[in-house]
């Protein structure tokens, strides 16, 4: 006997709607520890990467106890001078540019 019933995609019994629904994962409140850090841009420092896609500046942290506290950053996008850059973690520091 030949089935007529389709032997691909999700069972009969789950609509698209709700199978990608509940994949959704719940929403979850940052830990105050995880904010991003509000930094400056300072200085263009130059381009680099494989094709010029990234800029490398110099940022001043804003919101640190540590006053002056200036690092080197690697930015994806446009950027200019007086930018103010939100960033997620603020130990690391790139490498400068040769």
């Amino acid at each position: 006997t030949v089935s007529t019933q389709s032997t691909w995609g999700p069972p009969s019994s789950i609509t698209l709607a709700s199978f990608v629904g509940g994949m959704s994962a719940p929403a979850k409140e940052a830990p105050v520890g995880d904010q991003p850090k509000l930094a400056q841009v300072i200085k263009i420092m130059g381009r680099t990467g494989s094709r010029g896609g990234v800029t490398q500046v110099r940022v001043k942290i804003l919101d640190d106890n540590r006053t002056d506290r200036n690092i080197i950053r690697n930015v994806k996008g446009p950027v200019r001078v007086d930018d103010i850059l939100a960033l997620m973690e603020t130990e690391r520091e790139a490498r400068r540019l040769r």
